[in-house]
């Protein structure tokens, strides 16, 4: 464990961390409550913190003088790619593929067609881990614009494509 910020002898002290510009204590500490803020949070601050109460003169429990909790950093998914994979000609088959380099956890994929033909599609035909959409036996009428929302818990971004037979 590193500490990274204390209250000893009536001083703060924040170590020199990466947090050090982001963070502090939320209320004086004669308040009794000892919460610390994280500003701008990033996703290398997820992790277990520990804080650790120690009042001079005081018999110290081990199973009462510290709180640990974990603090993991959500992060929506990066704007996707989608590409079309095969030859778009008819009676042929293609894969839509989507997929996000960021997200925390990893996304999820929803492929739909848009109107005037809208259209939302379900497993086997689309992989909503893998973010690929099979399209088989293609015909003129499966032309038009398909859409990709990748998503998780902090957000949502689509991509698109236009799918001509």
């Amino acid at each position: 464990p590193v500490q990274i910020l204390a209250y000893l002898g009536g001083v703060v002290k924040v170590e020199e961390t990466d947090l050090k510009p982001r963070m502090g204590f939320l209320y004086p500490i004669h308040s009794h409550n000892i919460s610390m803020f994280i500003n701008n949070t990033r996703e290398q601050d997820s992790g277990q913190y520990m804080c650790s109460v120690n009042v001079v003169d005081d018999t110290i429990r081990l199973d009462k003088n510290i709180g640990i909790i974990n603090l993991t950093v959500l992060v929506p998914p990066a704007a996707p790619t989608c590409q079309l994979h095969g030859s778009a000609i008819v009676g042929a088959n293609v894969t839509l593929s989507c997929s996000s380099k960021k997200g925390k956890p990893s996304p999820v994929y929803q492929w739909q067609r848009e109107p005037p033909t809208l259209q939302v599609f379900f497993p086997p035909a689309q992989d909503r881990t893998r973010g690929t959409l099979k399209l088989t036996n293609l015909s003129l009428e499966m032309s038009g614009v398909y859409v990709c929302r990748a998503e998780n818990q902090a957000g949502s971004k689509n991509c698109s494509i236009v799918l001509e037979v």
